[in-house]
């Protein structure tokens, strides 16, 4: 049997192979210690010991004993015991029995190999959270390693309080996240009979939408853009035109007749893909309005007319951003479909847990260096423009690195664009 490869003493790489593939570090009693150091990667989150009550669900680990250490031979550990930082005290129930095997789980997709049932599996997310994590460095680890090496004596920076690092790290981890990182985050959800999803609770900007078929192919969903458009004040009126108040004066709002026509709308009626339904029910196929119906369906002459409107010759649907109520509205032909939208966060929704890659640490010094000296007084001129000369050469590198640029993928494209379509 291979043996697991343990991490080089003194490496980057603190955990084991199998604190990092199965979130789990085992430990055993000697019936007289009552604390025990987990060495994740992952931090422990502890609310209560006490499974009965609603916060233990929020604890990202659960623990379990076995006398034997054998298959089938564990148990979910439900005594009292405590938590500080990443330490395990068991004295609320005394220390465990000599010989008695321990082990911590991390909440895991697969619940992990522990529990005997579904309740005691460690169902969660927190192993996988974890996967790749090297390739990442905290924002609070960026702020340390700063400090240690470029402020103090006979340094660029003497003196600097930790809270300005902090304020300008977290500044310049915002700024990269818009056009340097690239951390795309993406959500799986499922349209609703009213066509609206809310907005994810970090969002910035957006990056693509698109519905998934029967096999897992995207289908890319297009904005609106010139199509309709999402009002932001509905403002009612009366006979005259007037938008009326209500008795403290604020304009009455209903809801926009706009978008309640557009959910409303036969998307066939705007892509042209007039069907014999379609004709069936009184829709004349040399239609000139926004359809342009000829072909019925078949697909012929689909892209062929002079002058189709290209944000109209989509059979994917549409959808646009209602900014007055911040969430996504779609076009009537994906009720019930389930899409995946893709976003761009500002990185700093989880404070200073953020990660940065590495390949854009040493551009991070550089923004935070620059910040720094550019806001103090009296500084000579010519260093402010050499380190702002070093910022954006490192922000350039960074950029480079992180394009993920592949040779294989290149020649790839270039093949395909040399195809011959033969008749």
């Amino acid at each position: 049997m291979a043996s697991i490869i343990q991490p080089p003493n003194n490496g980057s790489i603190n955990e084991t192979a199998q604190q990092y593939y199965a979130g789990s570090q085992e430990f055993r009693g000697d019936g007289l210690e009552t604390t025990f150091t987990t060495t994740f990667d992952t931090d422990l989150i502890f609310y209560t010991s006490d499974p009965t009550k609603t916060d233990y669900t929020l604890n990202n680990f659960k623990i379990y004993t076995s006398t034997t250490g054998g298959p089938g031979s564990w148990s979910e550990y439900t005594s009292a015991y405590t938590v500080s930082g990443n330490t395990i005290n068991f004295t609320p129930s005394g220390a465990p029995a000599n010989g008695l095997f321990i082990v911590v789980q991390l909440k895991i997709l697969t619940g992990g190999k522990y529990g005997n049932t579904q309740q005691e599996k460690a169902y969660g997310e927190t192993v996988e959270n974890n996967y790749g994590s090297y390739k990442y460095i905290k924002l609070n680890d960026v702020v340390n390693n700063f400090l240690v090496g470029y402020v103090g004596k006979d340094k660029l920076i003497p003196d600097v309080k930790r809270t300005d690092v902090i304020f300008h790290a977290k500044r310049g981890l915002q700024e990269f996240s818009y056009d340097t990182l690239k951390s795309i985050k993406s959500a799986e959800l499922t349209i609703p009979p009213n066509l609206t999803l809310v907005l994810p609770q970090d969002y910035v900007n957006y990056v693509r939408c698109s519905w998934i078929d029967d096999l897992g192919v995207k289908h890319i969903i297009y904005p609106t853009d010139n199509i309709t458009i999402s009002p932001y004040y509905t403002q009612i009126q009366d006979d005259g035109g007037i938008p009326t108040q209500d008795q403290f004066g604020n304009d009455i709002e209903g809801t926009s007749v706009t978008q309640d026509r557009w959910h409303r709308a036969d998307d066939n009626l705007v892509n042209g893909q007039l069907t014999p339904n379609d004709v069936n029910n009184g829709i004349d196929p040399d239609w000139y309005g926004y359809g342009y119906g000829w072909g019925l369906g078949t697909g012929y002459g689909w892209g062929q007319r002079y002058g189709l409107e290209p944000s109209a010759a989509n059979m994917n649907g549409w959808f646009n951003i209602n900014e007055r109520q911040n969430k996504l509205s779609f076009s009537s032909n994906l009720n019930g479909n389930m899409v995946v939208f893709e976003y761009i966060s500002d990185g700093l929704a989880y404070d200073l847990d953020t990660r940065v890659p590495k390949m854009a640490e040493d551009a991070m010094y550089a923004y935070i260096i620059y910040s720094i000296i550019s806001t103090r007084i009296n500084q000579p001129e010519y260093i402010v423009m050499r380190l702002k000369k070093e910022k954006s050469a490192k922000l350039r590198n960074a950029k480079i690195r992180l394009s993920n640029i592949k040779l294989d993928e290149i020649v790839q494209v270039m093949r395909n664009k040399s195809k011959w379509i033969k008749s």
